[in-house]
């Protein structure tokens, strides 16, 4: 018995098999993606040069960043070179 547009049962039972086994390969590709994509240590692992500068940076920024750094620099530049000290004294020259 054909069908409608003169193929045969057995010709649909091909076809859909063929439709089924592509459907399974689309799937069976979309877990393995979806896998990939999901997996955070990978992407972690790949990117942790950057990611460690990253944390690095923040953790200049939270500290005080840029301005701590500065102030640091400019109190040393005042400050005189300690000749002698004694507990809580110091000798310092500031020529």
């Amino acid at each position: 018995m054909a069908g409608s547009n003169g193929r045969s049962q057995e010709q649909i039972k091909r076809e859909l098999e063929a439709e089924r086994e592509a459907l399974a390969a689309a799937v069976e590709d979309l877990r393995e993606g979806l896998g990939e994509a999901t997996d955070v240590n990978a992407k972690i692992r790949a990117h942790l040069p950057v990611a460690a500068g990253g944390a690095l940076a923040a953790g200049f920024v939270v500290a005080g960043g840029i301005g701590a750094t500065m102030r640091l620099l400019a109190r040393r530049g005042r400050e005189g070179r300690t000749r002698a000290s004694f507990g809580p004294f110091s000798l310092v020259d500031r020529g």
